[in-house]
């Protein structure tokens, strides 16, 4: 996705702090930051999925886009995204694992990221729990670039989980709409899964 701005100083002059967007961050002494750079209306679910698997172990932040309609247009490509309480997040995590929604209608989680071994940790342990992950190798989707929010932490190698809309329509009853939204047992058992690949990598 191309968002109609290339770094968030060009956002934050055209766009209303608290109206068309907001931004959460809650630092905790954890070598991961669990991050959301493109939630609310712009990749619905991304930040409750963020959020819960960092609970009160993990750092957390998340960028949110607020406006009623045309949300996409608050997207800043991961290669660029340089947010200051993002950037002081990934700076002061060992490991980033930053979550995005996918437009894929299946119901598939694409992982990339230059972090090689807790990719496939992750991998692995969401097949086990019945998911349908895979290594990305989509262009766009893989991670690699040094300059990719996920690897912009202080081992320079992160991880980033492309979540399709199906399964983000699985983990939530009524997606789409924030009021009405419940997470459901697919959620729980995802951010369970996660979680526990986590715990056993500190």
């Amino acid at each position: 996705m191309v968002g109609h701005y290339t770094n968030f100083g060009e956002l934050r002059q055209n766009e209303r702090m608290d109206q068309d967007y907001t931004i959460f961050y809650r630092g905790v002494d954890s070598q991961f930051a669990i991050i959301a750079p493109h939630g609310g209306g712009i990749e619905p679910g991304t930040i409750d999925i963020a959020d819960a698997i960092a609970g009160c172990d993990h750092s957390f932040y998340a960028f949110k886009g607020l406006k009623k309609t045309g949300n996409k247009i608050l997207h800043i490509s991961s290669n660029t995204f340089d947010e200051e309480l993002a950037l002081k997040a990934v700076q002061n995590a060992l490991i980033v694992l930053s979550i995005h929604g996918s437009q894929e209608k299946t119901e598939l989680v694409q992982i990339g990221g230059k972090n090689q071994e807790l990719k496939l940790e992750i991998m692995h342990a969401l097949r086990m729990a019945e998911f349908n992950a895979v290594v990305s190798e989509v262009p766009g989707l893989r991670g690699m670039k040094p300059e990719n929010i996920c690897n912009r932490c202080r081992s320079g190698k992160g991880v980033q989980l492309e979540i399709s809309r199906g399964l983000r329509e699985k983990m939530f009853d009524n997606l789409c709409h924030r009021s009405l939204r419940k997470k459901t047992i697919v959620f729980h058992k995802f951010v369970k899964t996660i979680k526990e690949v986590l715990k056993k990598s500190q």
